[in-house]
């Protein structure tokens, strides 16, 4: 059985509709990305998840249905949400705002903690009491995930997680999906560059104009 399934579902802003009838699932333990070119719909995909836009359709995440729940009431389900301009807390050290993100650990997986994430992420075990604000945009994505992660979630949304990082930063986010998948984790990656995380990718969908396919 499907993880999160979505089923027909259509999104917008206001009288802008901007996904017709999309359907996708994920499977526990996958990785699903969703590719297309800015403006596709992709991460209005991911806020449609979150309950961040209005949505019509069907979404259900571990066998309930969610599209009429507000974002706090799906996050705490079990699906993280990392939104591609990060939104970390700048004026909180690392440390911090991995504290604000962090959850009770839940059955199914093993849990996340400050110590398992600086593995994930060694750089941001050495920048433990760096203000957010004063970090490399690299630093904050990785970051932002880390805090994403304490949460526990059973299913991470990524959006556009290797955009505009030097191409060292981009293997090493890569290697850390890898890593995601391993510990049993599923994700939804929203990415322009097909090349990333290849190998990695149980499935792919792409999107055009609001309209998801398998590719």
């Amino acid at each position: 059985m499907a993880l999160l399934e979505l089923k027909g579902v259509s999104a917008g802003y206001g009288r802008a509709r901007v996904l017709f009838d999309v359907s996708l699932k994920i499977e526990p333990g996958e990785v699903v990305m969703l590719a297309g070119r800015n403006g596709a719909g992709k991460s209005t995909t991911l806020k449609a998840v979150m309950g961040l836009v209005e949505r019509g359709g069907e979404i259900r995440f571990n066998s309930q249905r969610v599209e009429r729940l507000a974002p706090f009431e799906v996050a705490r389900l079990g699906i993280g949400y990392v939104p591609e301009d990060r939104r970390i807390f700048a004026g909180l050290s690392v440390a911090e705002n991995l504290e604000v993100g962090r959850r009770p650990a839940r059955p199914a997986l093993p849990a996340w903690d400050e110590h398992r994430v600086f593995a994930l992420f060694p750089n941001l075990g050495t920048m433990r009491e760096r203000p957010g604000g004063r970090m490399s945009g690299g630093e904050q994505k990785m970051l932002a995930i880390a805090r994403t992660l304490m949460g526990n979630p059973l299913a991470v949304l990524l959006d556009e997680p290797s955009e505009g990082l030097a191409p060292i930063i981009v293997k090493q986010m890569a290697s850390a999906i890898g890593e995601l998948k391993r510990s049993g984790l599923s994700v939804l990656l929203c990415e322009q560059n097909a090349q990333f995380a290849q190998g990695l990718v149980d499935r792919t969908y792409r999107i055009e104009k609001g309209e998801v396919r398998p590719s």
